[in-house]
């Protein structure tokens, strides 16, 4: 299987650099994995795809300013993206400098890229592959540096600095545990007016934890699908999760993952027979066509970049060409793409799922 299989021309235009001034304004495109039928809805529409006794899995993971910028004393500009907290002043980083900065390295941090350096600073204390280890100094925690001078750490795609605003828009409304550094971003659309409709509706609702990582964001570098090897990320699926997930299924409703994180939290968990079991530590989970789902009936996501490891993960729920069709209609149709925009309400193909 290729990478270029999965590859899509979006017109630039497309790609949200803003949320909508609502969060439950966006749009959603419902794909039935079975016919590959489309159904056109705005958000607010989500309760119609959804029925009394199914169970919506949250990612509870909370976004941190994980972006700072500073200065070497030898006056080098770098900028640091945290990807995991090793510790209350510990951290592995990446590292955007003119010249790697060895351990030792004292780096001085600024508010602002390119503004003089302030009090904080971080040293640089080793390496651990592609990613430098960071140490704040004694008594002072690395959390108190992000909330003080962190920026929040914006996708690539979105071509603007970080405003006052991204801190609020850029966190799910059921944001509780720090330590992701992107945004489980089909939770965005959630108001807590919505999540009451539909616990109104008879909806359930549970959480896992995966913190996201920065490689969220790096390319498919492999020609072909199945030589690509997945990022770790930290996971958490606990006792509650697997007991509302067993009552579920003894109802006859249906697991429906919020967000790609959660589809990989839960298959992570996969015990066989649609039943998961608590898992605690890192996941490199990697779904693609021909993966059969253990666990999740049914998804939310947002649009995903042309030859991604999501875009492969959805088109292995709802089938590849299902999925490149519904995409070239939400192209035509002008919905929304990636992080800050439209989302899509998703069922399988029946091939796609083990037998439960």
């Amino acid at each position: 299987m290729k990478v270029s299989d999965f590859h899509y021309d979006l017109p630039q235009e497309l790609i949200a650099q803003r949320p909508l001034p609502e969060r439950s304004a966006s749009r959603l495109l419902a794909l039935d994995g079975a016919s590959g039928a489309l159904q056109h809805l705005q958000f607010t529409g989500l309760p119609a795809c959804l029925r009394a006794g199914d169970l919506l899995v949250f990612n509870n993971t909370r976004v941190i300013p994980a972006r700072l910028w500073g200065r070497k004393a030898s006056g080098g500009r770098v900028e640091i993206l945290i990807e995991r907290m090793t510790g209350t002043a510990t951290a592995l980083a990446h590292i955007r400098a003119s010249k790697s900065p060895k351990p030792g390295t004292i780096i001085q941090l600024a508010a602002e890229e390119g503004a003089d350096p302030g009090p904080w600073e971080l040293a640089v204390t080793g390496r651990e592959g592609a990613l430098f280890q960071l140490q704040a100094p004694t008594g002072v925690a690395l959390h108190e540096i992000l909330l003080a001078i962190g920026h929040m750490p914006l996708p690539p795609y979105i071509e603007r600095a970080d405003e006052a605003a991204d801190r609020e828009r850029y966190q799910t409304v059921f944001a509780a545990r720090d330590g992701a550094v992107a945004a489980p971003t089909a939770g965005l659309h959630f108001t807590e007016t919505l999540l009451r409709q539909l616990a109104d509706a008879g909806v359930e609702s549970a959480t896992v934890t995966l913190h996201v990582g920065a490689g969220t964001f790096q390319p498919v570098r492999v020609d072909a699908v199945e030589d690509h090897h997945m990022h770790a990320e930290y996971l958490e699926v606990d006792e509650a999760l697997c007991a509302a997930v067993a009552a579920t299924r003894a109802r006859g409703g249906r697991v429906v993952a919020v967000g790609t994180t959660a589809v990989r939290s839960l298959e992570s968990a996969a015990s066989g027979g649609g039943q998961v079991a608590p898992l605690c530590g890192d996941t490199d989970i990697f779904i693609y066509p021909g993966y059969r789902f253990r666990v999740v009936d049914a998804m939310i996501t947002n649009f995903h970049l042309p030859e991604s490891t999501l875009l492969m993960l959805v088109s292995a729920f709802a089938g590849r060409e299902h999925i490149a069709a519904a995409y070239r209609e939400a192209i035509a149709r002008r919905y929304r793409f990636f992080s800050y925009g439209d989302a899509m309400f998703i069922t399988p193909e029946p091939a796609a799922l083990e037998s439960r």
